[in-house]
């Protein structure tokens, strides 16, 4: 049976896990069986591999610092960040699953998800101000993403949804802010926490924003290619919200597909929406995302090559590796 990321990376896990429950557990502000506390203790207990979190300790192997209790907090910040994004991102999209359960919003209601998506982010930034002197000015990349990048994605995301005249730059823009800059930045982040020279910080930056591109074009690509079981939602369902992603952006190239895709809408039947999905399944889009896809991962490769001159450059042939076979 092969390695799971955090394994084949050396990094324990549930140290990581006991910090992101600290968050929330060690707010005094918080009474420990409040919803507020229970809801977000049982999202960030549901699962996830906590990429983002491994990313911001494999940055931190590249300073001369060890890694210790800053990095593990930072490591949680991080997936505290990627948590609250995602209940915000299925309200938007009025998605009822989340890994195969009930999306947060479901089980509480929209206002009381939007509230803990809402605490979240704020206690982050709570949590990074206690850092933000002025020898670690770093931090607050991450307050950034929390408080603006990915707004800025979900936003994006949500004013061009069923939109068919969707450029390709305009896909790329959103990956970034939606996905890849988050990814970039836990590398980045970890580094400078570990004491690591910005030149090799920035290089870890570009790998991750690459990496972050290829992520969510596999994502995007996932959509059509697995079924509602390992979705752990409906197979189609970011076109069913009006999510125009790379494999819709290639089909509407096609002449005889093009008029079906753009009748697709809000109200459109499960019917014209499966012919749809089955039509970019035979065409050439499938295969001209996942060309992309590798694309992004041959950039991120050649990034890792730059930074073979540290030990820890194997931690980036191990997320390429990972990647590269990921959900395949």
């Amino acid at each position: 049976m092969p390695l799971k990321l955090h394994e084949a990376l050396d990094i324990n896990l549930d140290e990581i896990n006991r910090e992101i429950e600290n968050l929330v557990l060690k707010d005094r502000d918080v009474a420990a069986r409040s919803p507020l506390s229970q809801g977000i203790l049982e999202l960030v207990r549901s699962g996830g591999k906590r990429l983002r979190p491994l990313l911001v300790v494999v940055g931190s192997r590249f300073g001369p610092k060890p890694a210790g209790r800053r990095t593990l907090q930072l490591a949680a910040a991080a997936e505290f960040i990627h948590v609250a994004s995602l209940i915000h991102d299925d309200i938007i999209d009025g998605a009822e699953l989340r890994r195969g359960e009930p999306a947060l919003h479901m089980r509480t209601g929209i206002a009381p998800a939007v509230h803990i998506g809402n605490y979240m982010s704020a206690r982050v930034i709570e949590l990074l101000a206690r850092y933000a002197d002025n020898e670690q000015r770093y931090v607050h990349d991450l307050s950034a993403v929390a408080t603006a990048q990915l707004c800025l994605g979900e936003y994006q995301q949500m004013e061009h949804a069923f939109d068919y005249n969707l450029t390709l730059e305009q896909y790329l823009e959103k990956s970034i802010n939606k996905t890849a800059m988050l990814m970039a930045t836990c590398l980045r982040v970890g580094a400078l926490s570990s004491g690591c020279s910005n030149e090799t910080a920035d290089e870890l930056y570009a790998f991750g924003e690459a990496l972050g591109i290829s992520f969510q074009i596999q994502d995007d690509l996932l959509d059509f290619t697995q079924s509602s079981d390992a979705l752990g939602k409906p197979a189609g369902s970011d076109l069913r919200h009006g999510q125009v992603t790379l494999p819709v952006l290639f089909a509407l190239e096609d002449p005889a597909l093009a008029p079906q895709i753009r009748r697709i809408g809000p109200h459109s039947s499960e019917s014209e929406l499966a012919g749809v999905l089955e039509g970019i399944g035979q065409s050439s889009a499938l295969r001209r995302t996942e060309a992309v896809s590798q694309s992004y991962l041959d950039r991120a490769a050649a990034i890792a090559e730059r930074l073979k001159s540290h030990p820890a450059q194997s931690d980036l042939v191990t997320l390429l590796r990972y990647f590269a076979v990921r959900d395949r």
